[in-house]
């Protein structure tokens, strides 16, 4: 990506951002994160409880462990809305860098995925988690100072625009192009 987004122009797509699908989205892209800053682009992946998604370095170490010392399960799959990542990295082919598995075109925003939540996707069924989902230093090396300040401050703070984490909990084949569905009365809020 050659140009960043000053965080006016980003602003100015927040409309497009919430008026994502609230209960049934669709899977945009499917990512594994390799080694540091390696990502490779899928169009279909298996996601279990054991591996998260398959050969994605969540299960080789994690940032976040267990009081065993496994990979917290609270942080297998990082989801992004693709109306966010869309906006901030200017198109599809500069998704992967953001760090995240899964870019869905679908709210995220607590209101509508609180911790609890499950969905739906392909065969599997994944839970969002209660963890936060921040930007970093990559984050900005990636897409600029703005577009951290905006999903990590205020209204992008609230919103989630910076994504959530999800732990497996069935599971299954994922494609790119899946639906995305809510399991009606699974949250826990």
């Amino acid at each position: 990506m050659s140009k960043h987004l000053s965080l006016a122009e980003l602003q100015a797509g927040l409309p497009v951002i919430l008026d994502a699908p609230k209960d049934r989205g669709v899977l945009r892209a499917i990512v594994m994160r390799l080694a540091e800053g390696q990502r490779r682009d899928l169009e279909t992946s298996l996601v279990s409880l054991e591996g998260g998604l398959d050969g994605d370095h969540w299960a080789q170490g994690c940032w976040r462990t267990t009081a065993e010392g496994k990979p917290d399960p609270d942080v297998q799959l990082c989801l992004m809305n693709a109306r966010c990542i869309d906006l901030i990295a200017g198109g599809r082919e500069n998704w992967p860098p953001a760090g995240d598995n899964l870019f869905i075109d679908m709210d995220l925003t607590p209101d509508n995925l609180p911790p609890g939540q499950r969905l739906a996707i392909g065969g599997a069924i994944i839970e969002i988690t209660s963890v936060p989902h921040n930007g970093c230093d990559k984050f900005i090396q990636r897409f600029g100072r703005d577009a951290c300040v905006f999903v990590n401050t205020g209204e992008g703070r609230k919103l989630r625009l910076r994504g959530i984490y999800a732990r497996v909990v069935r599971d299954g084949r994922i494609t790119a192009g899946d639906s995305v569905s809510k399991i009606a009365g699974s949250s826990s809020a």
